[in-house]
């Protein structure tokens, strides 16, 4: 009897070379995976059939990764996406976050290293919790559903931004630190890329920035972190 795959990938690259030699190793690291030579057959491909994560590169001739991810988000496809890129470029990190991506490998990368980025993409977006509902002001967040909303308004985030609005609910009240949000939001070190929490944080204030809402509620407090709670 064969292995059931730990999960379904799609892995999007026009490299032919680094595309098979991805896709062969998460075949041996027991995933399911699909491949797609450029992007818009990666949006196509993702959009007909489901996936549990996608492997996306960002520098594509038709389509870059980021177009691929904005569309697919537009479409209500909230899949994780790990973004494959040649530049080690913080404006490509805060670009993809802004379009909903998830995580990011620099190339040249180990393949270890995607295999580990991976699992614990899939971790923190498969892993519920116990309550599948929380409260704070007013915002509620429903963990079955996937849902967020704030005075009446549907707030649409990807998975990280639902696991990063989520860690800050349950710790209400409590200031936490970056390296706390990275070690239980990402769960995976970024090579101590603090930064990408302020991204997050700021795009999440952004969202939850709604008519008719109680104001600011995710606070920060400087040199130490950040707290959510109702002023």
């Amino acid at each position: 009897m064969e292995n059931t795959p730990e999960a379904r990938l799609l892995v999007v690259d026009d490299e032919p070379n680094i595309r098979d030699l991805l896709a062969s190793s998460l075949r041996f690291a027991g995933f399911d995976v699909s491949i797609a030579g450029d992007g818009n057959n990666g949006l196509s491909a993702a959009k007909s059939q489901s996936f549990d994560l996608i492997v996306m590169d960002v520098m594509m001739p038709d389509m870059d990764g980021f177009t691929v991810t904005r569309n697919l988000r537009t479409a209500g496809i909230t899949t994780p996406v790990l973004f494959l890129t040649a530049r080690d470029d913080m404006q490509d990190k805060i670009q993809g976050l802004t379009v909903g991506g998830d995580d990011y490998v620099t190339k040249p990368f180990g393949l270890e290293e995607v295999v580990a980025r991976i699992r614990a993409i899939l971790r923190r977006t498969r892993d519920s919790g116990n309550d599948s509902s929380i409260t704070v002001a007013d915002i509620s967040l429903d963990e079955d559903a996937h849902e967020v909303r704030r005075a009446g308004h549907s707030i649409d985030l990807s998975p990280t931004e639902f696991k990063l609005l989520r860690y800050l609910m349950m710790n209400e009240g409590r200031v936490v630190s970056k390296m706390q949000i990275l070690d239980h939001v990402w769960e995976y070190d970024w090579d101590g890329d603090a930064a990408i929490v302020e991204s997050y944080i700021s795009y999440l204030r952004r969202k939850l920035d709604v008519a008719g809402s109680s104001g600011e509620i995710i606070h920060t407090r400087r040199g130490v972190g950040y707290i959510m709670r109702q002023e």
